[in-house]
């Protein structure tokens, strides 16, 4: 074991990577809320009264909170911790935990709260990635310090390949990075963004919202490094920037020693097919129109932001 793998292994005993799950992202509850849209909350308790004992069908965050939870090593401290949050109440959190134990996760703690916000847990439980299919809950986490992303349905089919991995991407500006070069193109146009990007090509940008997520996630992943520099978490990096703008993110990622994997600069092309390649197990992106793409084929977090959806972040030159 190398001096790395020991400072990444005492990081995430020290401080695990925590992550916050809603009931509606770790679970299929599309029926159940179907019902509480149409018919109201009565009938939503009612409906899961009923089913207490039916076992909830796997939401598009489940994949991935499994794979994550299985790098944890038996009868030592996690390397990552997994905590329920839920507006439901408490008295329907007996189907949850039942389904939870159903499927062999180890998670252990949560918050129910009758339908209140779950934004003021997320700095409570120290959260550092929050899944939820509510956009007010997720705009409310990202205040409170977390990476947040909202979820939609899993795609049919969508558990990955490689049982023993955890596949991660993510876009770049705006998600990893911070959003300074965004705002270069958004207020001089695409040749000014190309010439600041190539003049600052050696100059780490600030991170984004996703920066300490990675930070955590890439200690996991040098956890996992074997002689062949292969790990079990895999991270890849899916951005519309292309040449000569891909250097900066380069050598931003080496800066702050969170290499990836795999980097695609997709530039106009369509980040479906590269993501289905690469077999990801979810996909954060902060443009609305790239996880709607993607989420055909990965379950995808919308990273929210001041983007205007129709309008690209940082276009293809």
């Amino acid at each position: 074991m190398t001096t790395d793998q020991q400072a990444a292994i005492a990081m995430l005993r020290a401080e695990p990577l925590r992550i916050g799950v809603s009931t509606r992202s770790l679970f299929n509850l599309e029926d159940e809320h179907k019902v509480f849209r149409e018919q109201g909350v009565h009938a939503y308790a009612a409906m899961q009264l009923e089913r207490e004992d039916v076992i909830i069908g796997k939401g598009a965050g489940f994949d991935v909170v499994k794979r994550l939870l299985a790098l944890n090593e038996h009868g030592a401290d996690p390397y990552v911790e997994v905590v329920l949050l839920s507006q439901n109440s408490p008295d329907l959190s007996l189907r949850a935990f039942k389904s939870i134990n159903h499927y062999k996760l180890t998670i252990k703690t949560g918050s129910f709260t009758s339908g209140r916000s779950l934004a003021p847990y997320i700095p409570a439980w120290k959260i550092d990635l929050f899944l939820s299919n509510e956009d007010a809950d997720v705009r409310g986490a990202v205040n409170g310090g977390a990476a947040a992303a909202r979820l939609g349905v899993a795609p049919l089919g969508s558990e990955g390949p490689s049982a023993d991995e955890v596949r991660i991407a993510f876009d770049g500006d705006a998600v990893v990075f911070g959003p300074e070069s965004d705002e270069i193109y958004k207020k001089d146009g695409l040749e000014a963004f190309l010439t600041h990007e190539t003049a600052n090509a050696a100059n780490p940008m600030k991170r984004g919202p996703f920066g300490k997520f990675l930070h955590k996630l890439s200690a996991l992943r040098k956890i996992y490094l074997n002689d062949g520099n292969i790990s079990k978490v895999r991270i890849a990096l899916v951005t519309a920037r292309n040449a000569p703008a891909h250097e900066r993110v380069i050598r931003t990622l080496r800066a702050w020693d969170t290499p990836a994997d795999e980097a695609h600069f997709v530039g106009s092309w369509d980040k479906a097919p590269v993501l289905h390649a690469f077999g990801a197990h979810i996909f954060f992106d902060d443009q609305e129109k790239h996880v709607l793409s993607a989420s055909a084929v990965v379950p995808s977090g919308h990273v929210p932001g001041p983007h205007d959806p129709n309008i690209p972040v940082i276009p293809a030159s």
